[in-house]
């Protein structure tokens, strides 16, 4: 079987780590946050910190296994290592199917939702709508056709999107410590925090910054494009989370210098580029979240695309001879590519139904960009205690401590995004006098979607059978 060039470098992994989860949310969840602390600063950067260890302890784990297993696609060859073949299996194809198609399309919403802000379209319109299709389909071509273009395009909008995030985190802090606005906001609570406790509030927040930081483990799935994964991938994991985790902490300070914290709470991050850059902050601020939201489209994409390949390269799935071809003129996964797409294309329009209008799909309405983090961190736990069990040649803190401190990370992961569109939902809802389950019936989707890959496995395997 031909196999995909080892084509990227560390470079390219680490700015597939910053990339893909430095998106859109860097720039409104700053007014979440505020929101959810009532204005106090400390509990604001003490959520960023908090959430950003989470990342980093999962990545630091991740990173050991790196070390360990290189087959075809990172997270998946660490499930086969530690949870066997069967697990591998159904973590790819849940992937596949609803993690890394869920997140793509809506970031390619996302994309197109800013760019519409600058011309004045509604982010419902037919507009923002087609030019979705457009960046889904484009981002699909540039990654199908030429896979080392789309690698340094990754780079190039890693840099762009860093260039906003770096001058407010500098000039919003010195401009804010001049005038004075920083200080007041580090010592002024403007209302009541969530819940109206200190420890609610800081929750509150926590769970609006965990999906900010969502993403860096689509760089796992280049490992078989990474020269020298072993050594490659764990630094850019570990690299990576410590710049997102910076990035993110310092823009929240530097915004927090660009206008009072009630403002913040009301008009989010465009009234502090405006007042600190002018005039055309704003527009500058669309330009470059447009750039931002591209980027992490890319590098979502990049894992949509060699999402079959992965299954099929096991010789495991529907069709495997069909999924693990690979083209020789561009050294590229095409069939496993054209049906990344058409998945990404069926759950762009299930967000527009479920969440842009008033419901298409009934109880079945629920936020695919967000709960099917409620699934992957779930499916990690197995994977970390199977790794304590099995790694005898692991010193204590490789083997016992680090998956220890992952496994609770996970169980925390799960727990907010549960709390986040399970019970706030259900409590705003029942006091309507209605009642609200997305988390249920999201569940019953994923049970549906992991049933049929458990009879497309068993189809594939009597097809190889008899084409063999």
């Amino acid at each position: 079987m031909e196999k995909l060039n080892k084509r990227y470098g560390l470079v390219t992994a680490i700015c597939m780590v910053v990339g893909t989860v430095i998106g859109s949310g860097v720039f409104f969840k700053a007014q979440n946050v505020l929101a959810a602390t009532g204005g106090n600063m400390p509990l604001g950067i003490a959520a960023w910190v908090i959430t950003g260890l989470l990342m980093i302890i999962c990545s630091a784990q991740f990173a050991v296994m790196a070390t360990k297993y290189e087959k075809v696609s990172g997270v998946v060859d660490y499930a086969e290592a530690t949870c066997g073949k069967g697990y591998a299996y159904y973590l790819a194809w849940f992937m596949v199917n609803v993690y890394y198609p869920g997140m793509t399309s809506v970031l390619a919403w996302v994309s197109a939702r800013y760019f519409g802000v600058l011309f004045g379209w509604s982010m419902v319109s037919a507009e923002v709508l087609a030019l979705s299709g457009f960046f889904l389909v484009a981002s699909y071509t540039l990654n199908a056709m030429s896979p080392k273009l789309a690698g340094k395009f990754q780079i190039s909008a890693t840099v762009i999107k860093l260039i906003p995030i770096t001058l407010m985190a500098v000039i919003g802090t010195i401009v804010g410590m001049v005038n004075g606005t920083l200080p007041t906001n580090f010592s002024t609570v403007v209302s009541e925090t969530v819940g109206g406790t200190a420890s609610s509030g800081l929750f509150a927040a926590i769970v609006a910054t965990v999906f900010a930081y969502e993403g860096w483990i689509v760089a796992t799935s280049i490992n078989a494009e990474l020269k020298n994964p072993k050594k490659n991938l764990p630094i850019a994991l570990v690299i990576g989370s410590l710049i997102v985790v910076a990035a993110y902490v310092l823009y929240f300070i530097g915004v927090a210098g660009g206008a009072s914290s009630k403002v913040l709470i009301d008009d989010g991050a465009t009234t502090a580029f405006t007042n600190i850059f002018g005039g055309i902050g704003g527009t500058i601020l669309n330009i470059c979240i447009v750039v931002s939201c591209l980027g992490t489209l890319n590098g979502l994409m990049v894992g949509a695309t060699r999402g079959m390949y992965a299954i099929a390269a096991r010789g495991e799935g529907p069709r495997p001879n069909t999924f693990r071809q690979i083209d020789k003129a561009t050294n590229m996964t095409t069939n496993s590519s054209i049906w990344g797409l058409f998945i990404c294309a069926v759950w762009l329009v299930y967000f527009y139904g479920a969440n842009l209008t008033e419901g298409w799909f009934g109880y079945f309405n629920f936020d695919s960009s967000e709960l099917p983090i409620v699934t992957i961190y779930g499916m990690y736990i197995p994977m970390f205690i199977a790794w304590m069990i099995k790694e005898k040649d692991m010193g204590v803190f490789k083997r016992f401590i680090l998956p220890s401190i992952s496994l609770v990370a996970c169980v925390f992961m799960v727990f907010a995004a549960v709390y986040a569109h399970g019970i706030t939902p259900y409590l705003a809802a029942k006091a309507n006098g209605t009642f609200s389950f997305p988390v249920l019936f999201y569940m019953i989707i994923f049970a549906v979607v992991i049933i049929a890959g458990a009879v497309l496995r068993k189809t594939g395997h009597k097809s190889e059978i008899g084409e063999q």
